[in-house]
C-alpha cells in the first residue's frame, strides 16, 4: 500500500494551504469575534475547485476523489477550522445529497450553482427535539396534488441564513418510521420559507449556524430527491461520507494546535533550557504526533473504501470518533504546553481549542460513532 500522496494530490493540498495562507489567516480573529460568514470567501473556493471537490467535471466540480478531499479541509482547517467546517458541509451534505440521489434534471439543474460556488448550500435533519433521534422529526410535508407543503423547522444548520437552496429531510409517513421520511430541494425565496435564530457559539465562529424555518412552503414534485420515503435512509448514506469530512476538520485542527505547540515548545525557555527539553512536555508533543498518524490512517483508509464504493459505515464512524476525540485532547494540551499565553487570543490554541468540541457532536455526537460501530461489529 501506497502512504504516499500523488503529486497531484500534493499540488492539490499545497493550493488549499496558499488559499488559506492568503485569503482567511488575515481574518481569522476578525471574523471570530464578530461571528461574521465569510461568504465571498467560500465563492472564491469555489474558483479554485474546492466546492464540488468530488463533483464530475461536467457539473462543474473538480471530480477529484475523498483523499484529495480530505487534504484540502485539512489544510485549509490547519488555518481556520470555521472555514474548514463550511466547505466541508457544503461539500459532503447539501452538495452530496442531490448528487448521490438527484436525477439527471436535477443534478444539471443545481450542482453547477453549488460545485463552482456560486450557490452555498445547507442540510436540514437536525430539530430542537429530535437531535440524535433524527427519526422522530416533527416537521412534515404533505402532499397537496404535484406539490408538497412543508410545515415546521429545523437547527443547528450550517450555512441556515446565508445557504442559497438546502435540502431538508421533512417527515411524509409515520413518526419513527425509518421510510417515513423524505428528501426534498428548497430554494432561497420559496414562499415560506424562511431564516430564524442564528446561534452564538462557543466556537467555529466564522461558520454560519442558523435556524431554517418553514411556515406553509410550497414545494414541486420536482424537488423530490429520490422515491417518497427515501430521506432518511439517504441521509444515512450522506451521513457516512459527512464523518470522513469532520474527520477531515478534526485532523486538521489537530496538526494546526500540534504544530503551534512544538514551534512555541522549542523556542520557549523556563530554567535556562527550551520546555521541549522537559519530558512532561515532550511526551504531550509525542502523544499528539502518535493520535494525529493514527487519525490520518484511519481516514485515509476510509476514503480508500469510500473512493472504490465500498461500505464505510463502520469505519467511517471510527475515524471520525478517534479524529475528533484526540483533537479535543491535543487542542486541550496545546493550551497546557502554552501556559498562560495558551489562553489568550494572542496564540491560535486558544481558538483551535474552542472550534475543537464541536467535531466530537457534530454529525453524530462521539455516542452515536460508538452505537453505529457497536451494532456493526456485533452483527
Amino acid at each position: 500500500m501506497d502512504f504516499n500522496y500523488s503529486e497531484e494530490q500534493n499540488l492539490i493540498a499545497n493550493a488549499a494551504k496558499e488559499f488559506a495562507e492568503q485569503y482567511i489567516r488575515p481574518h481569522i480573529m476578525e471574523w471570530d469575534e464578530s461571528q461574521h460568514f465569510p461568504a465571498d470567501v467560500l465563492h472564491k473556493a469555489g474558483e479554485m475547485g474546492f466546492m464540488g471537490v468530488f463533483i464530475p467535471e461536467k457539473y462543474g466540480g473538480s471530480g477529484f476523489g475523498y483523499h484529495e478531499y480530505i487534504a484540502i479541509i485539512e489544510e485549509i482547517s490547519k488555518v481556520d477550522p470555521s472555514i474548514g467546517l463550511s466547505i466541508a458541509a457544503h461539500n459532503s451534505l447539501c452538495t452530496g445529497h442531490i448528487y448521490y440521489f438527484g436525477n439527471e434534471a436535477q443534478k444539471q439543474k443545481w450542482l453547477p450553482k453549488l460545485a463552482t460556488g456560486e450557490w452555498i448550500g445547507a442540510w436540514g435533519l437536525t430539530e430542537h427535539n429530535t437531535g440524535s433521534d433524527a427519526g422522530g422529526m416533527n416537521t412534515t410535508a404533505i402532499k397537496d396534488g404535484d406539490h408538497y407543503i412543508l410545515n415546521g423547522s429545523k437547527n443547528f444548520i450550517t450555512h441556515g441564513r446565508s445557504g442559497n437552496i438546502a435540502v431538508v429531510i421533512a417527515r411524509t409517513g409515520e413518526k419513527g418510521d425509518s421510510h417515513g421520511m423524505s428528501a426534498f430541494v428548497v430554494e432561497k425565496g420559496t414562499p415560506g420559507f424562511a431564516s430564524g435564530k442564528k446561534e452564538d457559539k462557543l466556537g467555529m465562529r466564522a461558520s454560519e449556524t442558523a435556524e431554517l424555518v418553514f411556515d406553509n412552503c410550497r414545494i414541486h414534485k420536482d424537488n423530490l430527491l429520490g422515491e417518497e420515503g427515501e430521506g432518511f435512509v439517504q441521509s444515512l448514506k450522506i451521513l457516512d461520507g459527512g464523518r470522513i469530512s469532520i474527520g477531515a476538520l478534526s485532523l486538521g485542527i489537530s496538526k494546526g494546535a500540534y504544530e503551534a505547540s512544538l514551534k512555541y515548545a522549542k523556542e520557549r525557555v523556563q530554567f535556562g533550557k527550551p520546555i521541549a527539553s522537559f519530558q512532561g512536555i515532550s511526551f504531550k508533543l509525542a502523544d499528539m504526533a502518535t493520535e494525529i498518524e493514527a487519525s490520518e490512517l484511519l481516514l485515509h483508509k476510509s476514503a480508500f473504501l469510500k473512493n472504490n464504493g465500498e461500505k464505510v459505515t463502520t469505519l467511517g464512524a471510527m475515524a471520525k470518533m478517534f479524529a475528533s476525540e484526540s483533537c479535543v485532547k491535543i487542542a486541550n494540551d496545546a493550551v497546557q504546553i502554552h501556559g498562560g499565553y495558551g489562553y489568550t487570543k494572542d496564540y491560535p490554541v486558544e481558538k483551535f481549542y474552542r472550534d475543537s468540541k464541536l467535531c466530537t457532536i457534530g454529525e453524530g455526537t462521539t455516542e452515536i460513532q460508538k452505537v453505529v460501530i457497536s451494532r456493526n461489529i456485533l452483527k
